[in-house]
């Protein structure tokens, strides 16, 4: 197993490395290229060693932890100030502050949902949904003349 590489990698400034790449959105397979071992021995060394998994999982909890935010802050809409400084011609300078709504994001809305509530909101309805809709039974037969009398009537 990479010739007791992992060793060193037990170290706590090494798991803290492990740790860093993980939370810079780094994947399994760069971590393993950054280490110099094939993306399989990773693998394994998660396995055997949990200090590495547990390294490499809060890593990856903070960046999507802020991933999620960030999808959140803009499904929802925010505020935004923005600061501007003019000059008004003879030296003098007159700061501008606005404050904008940014509009909540239809896109980052549709994904949010889709998954954090598939029952509701997926594109596809199961088998399940249909199970209802199976148990009715339709009849339309055409109308007769005298329904269309009896129409034309009212």
């Amino acid at each position: 197993m990479a010739n007791g590489k992992y060793k060193e990698w037990l170290k706590p400034e090494k798991l803290a490395l492990l740790g860093e790449w993980a939370e810079s959105g780094l994947i399994d397979e760069q971590i393993a290229k950054n280490v110099g071992i094939a993306c399989s021995t990773l693998y394994e060394w998660k396995l055997k060693y949990p200090e590495i998994a547990e390294a490499l999982k809060k890593g990856k909890e903070v960046v999507d932890l802020e991933v999620e935010n960030a999808l959140l802050k803009r499904a929802l809409g925010y505020m935004v100030e923005e600061t501007k400084v003019e000059e008004n011609g003879i030296g003098g300078k007159k700061v501008i502050t606005t404050i904008k709504h940014i509009p909540g994001d239809t896109t980052a809305q549709i994904f949010w949902l889709k998954n954090r509530k598939p029952d509701k909101w997926r594109d596809k309805p199961t088998a399940e949904d249909n199970t209802q809709d199976q148990n009715i039974i339709i009849n339309i037969t055409p109308a007769t003349d005298k329904d269309m009398e009896e129409y034309n009537e009212y």
